[in-house]
């Protein structure tokens, strides 16, 4: 099991308070298709990434599905569960396998209404969340197949530091909202362009940067939004949140 200190929102918090939360975890393996919570429903679990990729999935009527978001070791999976009593649309999947620290969702609700440490932090990872799921709703609609895989290829390798991903063709299609069979006119094209290479249901980054080229500009706008993460985390590693929450406006991200 990969250590606690690998998911970011653990790591940026201090001591004390990560602890309160470790004695309440559990560490867990996440095989791929693992379901964190159903559309509509309350979360039985949350979970701290460890390892591993997750999709945040919409379905709508005729059974289509989407992609609004990726989540990877950087924040807990859930967080807008911790919001309010609203029923979310959305359904949430482990896409690449890996390792998580589990906590029951009541439990995680306790930490969440006792700790101001926990909530800004959490809080101001949803903020950066909620605005890649803005951008990615657009992207799905206005570019094309070929910028909307190289973009989701770039970020999960940005996520994952990984440079083979396991994914067939009819999940990349379900992940950026279109037709297996695009996707497989598109990844030929990549891979004409050796950009990348695919077989066996694995897609290798050859050429991150020829990928880049490919991608539309939503790609750097979400990747400026994952640095933005970081940046939080190394800003509270240096300097932590108050306990109490009793954190300034700057501190809390409000400008």
């Amino acid at each position: 099991m990969t250590s606690p200190v690998s998911n970011l929102l653990l790591s940026a918090l201090h001591t004390e308070t990560r602890n309160s939360l470790l004695k309440h975890a559990t560490p867990v393996e996440l095989p791929f298709g693992t379901v964190f919570f159903e559309a509509g429903k309350q979360p039985r679990y949350m979970y701290f990434l460890l390892s591993g990729l997750a999709s945040i999935v919409v379905t709508v009527a005729d059974g289509t599905s989407a992609e609004v978001s990726m989540a990877g070791p950087e924040a807990v999976i859930g967080g807008e569960h911790l919001l309010g009593s609203a029923r979310i649309p959305s359904h949430c999947v482990m896409q690449l396998s890996g390792s998580a620290l589990r906590i029951h969702f009541s439990q995680m609700q306790s930490e969440f209404a006792a700790s101001g440490e926990l909530r800004t932090l959490v809080l101001r990872l949803l903020q950066v969340q909620f605005a890649a799921v803005a951008q990615i709703a657009a992207c799905n609609r206005l570019h094309s197949a070929e910028q909307r895989l190289a973009r989701w290829l770039l970020t999960a390798q940005d996520k994952t530091q990984a440079t083979s991903l396991k994914f067939t063709h009819e999940y990349l299609a379900q992940m950026i909202a279109t037709q297996r069979s695009t996707v497989t006119v598109v990844a030929s094209e990549l891979q004409d362009r050796n950009y990348i290479e695919y077989t066996r249901g694995t897609i290798h980054i050859l050429n991150r940067a020829g990928l880049e080229t490919a991608a539309c500009a939503c790609y750097g706008v979400v990747r400026h939004l994952d640095s933005g993460v970081r940046s939080i985390v190394d800003t509270e590693r240096g300097r932590g949140i108050p306990h109490d929450g009793s954190s300034s406006a700057e501190s809390a991200g409000i400008s």
